[in-house]
């Protein structure tokens, strides 16, 4: 089995390093070296800095891509507009098993990061800068760095910087879940799309964007977009910062100028000669077979072109030897326990989406197939982020690539390989599906709640399965597949609020409390205003 990714793997350069710069003099540029070797950095006009990204095309480096310029003109055309002053997140809430790039800037440049984000708050008037974070290691680098500075979150300071540390899940790091949780609230989106531009924390403009999006920035800022523009391709000039792990000797982070052969990356990290397939973006990317992977190169646009996609910038390859739509299956069933569990497309689809997967491994023939194509073209465009859109994607983009080992499993006995799972998944500790991560985490272990369904009262309305998917899913008859089951201690607070929420009064709940003391856990419910602890549900 494949390990996870250290935080801070081994790092490569193809020609010369630009965001790389002094990684071979250091572990970590702190502030005196950062500034040996960068140099000092002038300040510039909000649309001087427009007509910069604009000039080098920059576009957010965190999955979207969309163009610096934009976001940088929209912010302050707002904060114009409203007589406010915005505020500038920095992005670096990397909760993908399978990236790593943004993590390594921040633990060993955190001062270029740090120096594209004052750069845009300088020019923007903002007067607050938040950085977002999900490990150990980036908080206390990044930390360290504000402090390096001088730089605080006290009042009357100049600017008030501070590192916002959420939970490591996958719906963290989407930019609404991120203005929430810096506004007190849980790290996950909110329940409708909203534009962080036009209001985001403290329902202020706020310009968010990637780590390393700001360092390229800061890059560009002290060497100009002609001499920018020399690095990498003329459409999409510049370095770009890659993730590669899967089925590799040595996983790796590389700096590369856009225009390199991707065999030519693969080739540098020890992949096999001839990859079954590539999965580009991460996982919410998509796949490349491996013919294809021969005629892509990195950037934006030639893996568009050829179905890829650069994404985050996370490269995984797979050899032969391993069955890719078991692979693929893992990730899957990882990718659904992500849900924030607050929409039905992602708390209900994906899961679904998982087991139509599981589905075809196990022999369900052309009807599990047609099944799972539906389930992935149902979640798409209607969930609160973007995660059950990438999740489909992905699910998508694998029954397309690998068409030998789909028939093999649709109307055969499988491919007879073995699943080795090379692709990187978290391994225990996680939070589990439907947990708002917010700043504290989660009880963990077996619950002594025991939620049960009163058969004569169910009218199979189906509430029940929309709040509490970890224990009910509808049958083919649209009542619920089980009278009494054991509540997960992380779901307890839905339990209780399925039933609160059933219309028929059908369920209740109890607590177990043999062989323990009973966990005051839940609200107790008692009888007018006296009396003692009761089941929870019916009557109330």
């Amino acid at each position: 089995m494949n390990e996870a990714l250290p935080d801070v793997p081994e790092v490569r350069v193809v020609g010369l390093p630009q965001l790389t710069s002094g990684f071979d003099l250091v572990e970590r540029l702190d502030l005196p070296m950062h500034l040996k070797v960068h140099g000092p950095l002038e300040p510039m006009g909000g649309e001087q800095l427009a007509q910069l990204s604009e000039r080098i095309n920059l576009k957010g480096r965190g999955g979207a891509g969309f163009p610096f310029h934009k976001k940088l003109r929209s912010v302050a055309e707002a904060a114009i507009r409203r007589g406010v002053r915005p505020v500038v997140v920095v992005n670096g809430s990397e909760d993908e098993p399978a990236c790593r790039k943004d993590t390594v800037m921040i633990n060993r440049a955190p001062h270029l990061i740090l120096d594209g984000a004052l750069l845009v708050a300088e020019a923007l008037g903002a007067r607050t800068l938040v950085v977002g974070v999900t490990r150990e290691s980036t908080q206390r680098s990044m930390e360290a760095a504000l402090s390096e500075r001088g730089l605080t979150n006290r009042r009357g300071a100049t600017i008030r910087a501070r590192v916002q540390r959420n939970p490591v899940r996958m719906v963290t790091g989407a930019a609404a879940s991120l203005v929430r949780s810096i506004d007190g609230g849980p790290a996950i989106p909110p329940g409708r799309k909203t534009s962080a531009s036009q209001n985001g924390v403290g329902g202020a403009p706020t310009l968010l964007s990637n780590a390393e999006t700001f360092a390229q920035l800061a890059i560009a800022a002290r060497i100009g977009a002609e001499r920018y523009g020399n690095t990498g391709l003329y459409d999409e000039p510049g370095t770009v910062m890659l993730t590669v792990s899967g089925a590799v000797a040595r996983p790796m982070v590389i700096e590369a100028p856009t225009g390199v052969p991707l065999r030519y990356i693969l080739q540098l990290a020890g992949a096999p000669p001839v990859p079954q397939g590539v999965l580009t973006g991460g996982y919410h990317g998509k796949w490349l077979d491996s013919a294809t992977v021969n005629e892509a190169i990195v950037s934006r646009n030639s893996l568009d072109a050829v179905g890829g996609a650069l994404g985050a910038g996370a490269i995984l390859p797979i050899s032969t030897a391993t069955c890719p739509l078991g692979e693929s299956l893992r990730v899957a069933q990882w990718l659904a326990e992500e849900s924030a569990g607050q929409c039905g497309p992602c708390y209900l689809g994906l899961p679904a989406a998982a087991r139509g997967m599981e589905d075809i491994l196990n022999g369900g023939g052309p009807a599990a197939l047609e099944a799972l194509k539906q389930v992935a073209n149902a979640v798409k465009r209607r969930g609160a982020c973007s995660h059950p859109d990438g999740s489909a994607m992905f699910l998508e983009s694998t029954i397309k690539a690998f068409t030998d080992d789909l028939a093999a499993h649709v109307l055969g006995n499988g491919c007879g390989r073995p699943v080795e799972g090379v692709l990187p998944l978290f391994e225990g500790g996680q939070q589990p599906t439907g947990i708002p991560g917010g700043q504290a985490e989660p009880e963990q272990g077996p619950s002594r709640q025991k939620i049960y369904v009163d058969w004569t009262l169910c009218r199979g309305h189906g509430l029940c399965a929309d709040i509490l998917p970890e224990v009910f899913q509808l049958g083919a008859d649209g009542f619920p597949t089980v009278a009494q089951a054991g509540v997960p201690r992380y779901a307890e607070a839905k339990a209780l609020r399925a039933v609160r929420r059933c219309p028929a009064l059908a369920l209740r709940l109890e607590e177990d409390t043999r062989g323990a003391t009973p966990r005051q856990n839940l609200p107790a419910v008692r009888e007018g205003g006296g009396g003692g602890r009761r089941a929870l549900g019916r009557g109330r």
